[in-house]
């Protein structure tokens, strides 16, 4: 029972990141212009999660597990259930398609990659960008 446990139950503190991972809390629709500022000098991951779904969960977990180039970028962490609107804005300031889990790479203001679902990889991402 601990694994499923593990996998499928929700923590009431879901949506706060542990302090030791490397996320930046994207919560006001002001920071996309930061975003879009910061991904000149560059790159910028937004993970956008939905606290209420087991696949997007696992997502996550599994990115943070094989991440590591936060020091090559800046990474931004969106919960979905609490910033919709934002969600909804990186769809139509990026040119994408809402989905959850999803992972968007900016860089010079634009979305050059985007992915969804189980096919969310940091080991490709690692390689694509390293």
């Amino acid at each position: 029972m601990g694994i499923f446990k593990n996998i499928f139950a929700s923590s009431e503190n879901e949506n706060q990141l542990d302090s030791n991972k490397f996320w930046n809390n994207l919560e006001d629709l002001g920071q996309l212009n930061e975003i879009i500022n910061a991904s000149e000098e560059k790159p910028v991951v937004i993970f956008k999660h939905s606290t209420r779904c087991s696949v997007s969960r696992m997502a996550l977990k599994q990115f943070e597990n094989e991440f590591n180039l936060q020091d090559k970028m800046d990474t931004y962490y969106l919960d979905l259930i609490e910033n919709r609107a934002i969600s909804n804005e990186i769809a139509i300031k990026f040119g994408v398609v809402h989905q959850s889990p999803q992972l968007l790479v900016i860089k010079n203001g634009k979305c050059i990659y985007n992915i969804s679902h189980s096919d969310i990889d940091a080991l490709f991402l690692n390689r694509l960008l390293d």
